[in-house]
């Protein structure tokens, strides 16, 4: 399959999918910006906080297994729409929150809608890019987030001194918004839909099968080596961007501006390192993914220890723009070797079960930090061994992936009905 199965030139795709991950990691990432300043206005402590950190990561780990499946049942772009639309909704509406307890509910929602868009991304690369380059597309698909990093910072140091959290939040919903339009016309989800009905048709089969895939890909070695690699990985980031920033405002005494403008430089540095990860894994020997995982693995345990016990604020910021050399590393062969290993037909369901151990570490990360900061009276020693711990565990998941190309077996999955209009 190839980019004209979508009516579009495959790099349009990854530029679509690039800017809407874009805008997904800016509503994610200004939380933790905002939360100094929501947390004053709502007199939160450091669990509470946490609990706002985390929630997202709750709905959004729910709709994981969901949304990949309903890719693969319905089609990528009707998937990535809805989502796209109601995620930048409930951004907007973080701005309207009154209480602890409305703006909990406010962002638990918003994880549910987002849930859907990043397996349903990947198996638009998955039906898109050939199966050599998709490394390299990952890379660029994940990228964004880093981008997101980059602005981020910038972007809501100074609209929280120009506008305050509640008008961020609104602006960015919008800017989400008229993404969605640009999506809805690019990618005509409609027309999708009707070229899987007629594709299937003319084969004289049904839509790709996807009833009952998961019990099948709970059998894979593959898919469980990698939910463990992804939520070691993913406590290790989140964890790191939830709280570094208040860390460093309340701990090392930076101002909004100041930190605006130094958590660019490490967010620069990942953008580059993402990109380079890919193009060199599309390169690799099939295989050896693992052993650049496992070397990751340790790496990024090395510099968040380095990091927080660094001496000077250049110190922090100088490990922390060496850090996303392999947290790149790990994106993209945690997320692109199941697009690459797996059929095609199950890449989105593949994607959304590996990306829901990321996204529950996404919600017990934050929280588990807060719990603990609170516990050791404001220290942050115990974080720094408890991530410490999770990157060897992330080297140990790779080491257990073994080099032959998986299948699911297709009389281990039910035909599922063809989509009607």
């Amino acid at each position: 399959m190839n980019g004209s199965t979508y009516g579009l030139n495959p790099k349009m795709i990854i530029f679509l999918l690039f800017m809407g991950n874009f805008i997904s990691g800016l509503d994610r990432f200004l939380i933790n910006y905002g939360i100094v300043h929501i947390s004053k206005d709502l007199q939160l402590n450091a669990s509470s906080t946490g609990l706002i950190l985390s929630i997202f990561f709750l709905g959004y780990a729910i709709m994981q297994l969901p949304g990949g499946w309903l890719a693969d049942r319905f089609g990528a772009k009707l998937v990535i729409f809805i989502s796209i639309v109601g995620f930048s909704l409930f951004t907007g509406l973080t701005g309207l929150a009154w209480s602890l307890a409305s703006l909990i509910a406010i962002r638990f929602i918003f994880g549910l809608t987002e849930g859907s868009f990043f397996p349903a991304g990947a198996k638009l690369i998955s039906s898109t890019i050939p199966q050599e380059q998709r490394s390299r597309a990952m890379s660029f698909y994940l990228s964004a987030l880093t981008v997101a990093g980059v602005a981020a910072p910038l972007l809501a140091t100074t609209m929280l001194l120009q506008i305050g959290w509640r008008m961020m939040f609104v602006v960015i919903g919008i800017c989400g918004s008229l993404i969605g339009l640009l999506y809805w016309f690019y990618l005509k989800p409609k027309r999708e839909r009707q070229h899987q009905e007629n594709s299937a048709s003319m084969a004289g089969q049904a839509a790709p099968p996807v009833k009952g895939v998961f019990k099948a890909l709970a059998k894979k070695p593959i898919v469980w080596s990698l939910m463990v690699a992804s939520f070691a990985y993913g406590f290790i980031s989140w964890g790191t961007a939830s709280w570094v920033p208040t860390y460093l405002v309340n701990e090392r005494g930076l101002d909004l501006r100041a930190l605006g403008i130094l958590q660019m430089i490490p967010a620069v540095t990942g953008f580059v390192f993402f990109l380079l990860a890919g193009y060199v894994l599309d390169r690799v020997k099939a295989g050896n993914e693992k052993w650049f995982g496992a070397v990751a693995g340790i790496g990024i345990a090395v510099m968040v220890y380095l990091m927080f016990n660094a001496q000077t604020i250049t110190g922090i910021v100088i490990y922390q723009s060496i850090l996303p050399m392999f947290a790149g590393v790990l994106s993209v062969v945690i997320f692109s070797l199941p697009i690459k290993r797996l059929p095609e037909a199950v890449g989105g369901s593949a994607v959304g079960m590996i990306n829901l151990g990321m996204q529950v570490a996404g919600f017990v990360a934050p929280l588990s930090i807060g719990f603990m900061i609170d516990l050791f009276d404001g220290s942050y020693n115990g974080v720094v061994w408890l991530l410490v711990a999770f990157g060897i565990v992330c080297c140990l998941a790779f080491l257990t992936l073994t080099s032959d190309k998986e299948n699911v077996p297709e009389e281990n999955i039910e035909p599922s009905i063809p989509v009607s209009r």
